[in-house]
């Protein structure tokens, strides 16, 4: 099974999700492969690919996740809960701290949805963190240093113990991406 998750104020519309759908559709037509929505409250977030995973290890599938930005942050939460294996594009590592620069009314381009971010929001995010990657080989971690959303350098402070792709430039959205799926897809599934 693998499973996709976005950012913030994001969907599996994005070019990224986009692009991983047709590469897995194309190349590995065989995996499972989720790709939710997610609602904008974090908790429901979480609730929502916590029953996905949960479904998936009751029929016996192995777990795999790319996860952007945000997803990022969910993804590293979810393979330290559940195991399994998760490539991290741009990961936001404590998300929680950017919080009240979106406290207010949101709109989510590709949805057109309009919702709120609320004080209680940060707290329901924090409460995901993994302070500590305990299972570092189960990790690839892909930067850009030219993300101007997050500073790569938390990123690479917190997952120096993984496989860690760092290249310079480029920005949030990970330019290239589609470049990288076939070595994503390599790390994820061992070469199936």
């Amino acid at each position: 099974m693998l499973l996709y998750i976005h950012g913030f104020n994001s969907s599996p519309l994005s070019e990224k999700g986009l692009m991983t759908a047709q590469f897995m559709a194309e190349f590995y037509p065989d995996i499972t492969f989720h790709q939710p929505q997610l609602p904008p409250d974090p908790t429901d977030g979480v609730t929502l690919l916590s029953s996905i995973v949960e479904s998936a290890l009751a029929q016996g599938e192995t777990l795999n996740f790319i996860g952007s930005s945000l997803g990022g942050y969910y993804a590293s939460y979810l393979v330290e809960k559940y195991g399994g294996r998760a490539v991290l594009v741009n990961p936001a590592v404590k998300p929680f701290e950017l919080f009240d620069e979106f406290i207010g009314p949101q709109h989510n381009p590709y949805t057109d949805e309009h919702y709120q971010v609320v004080a209680q929001h940060k707290d329901d995010v924090k409460a995901f963190n993994t302070e500590a990657i305990l299972n570092p080989d189960r990790f690839l971690v892909l930067l850009q240093s030219g993300d101007e959303v997050l500073d790569y350098r938390q990123a690479v402070q917190k997952y120096h113990c993984c496989q860690l792709l760092l290249e310079a430039g480029g920005d949030h959205s990970f330019v290239g991406y589609d470049k990288k799926l076939k070595r994503i897809c390599q790390f994820l599934f061992l070469d199936k």
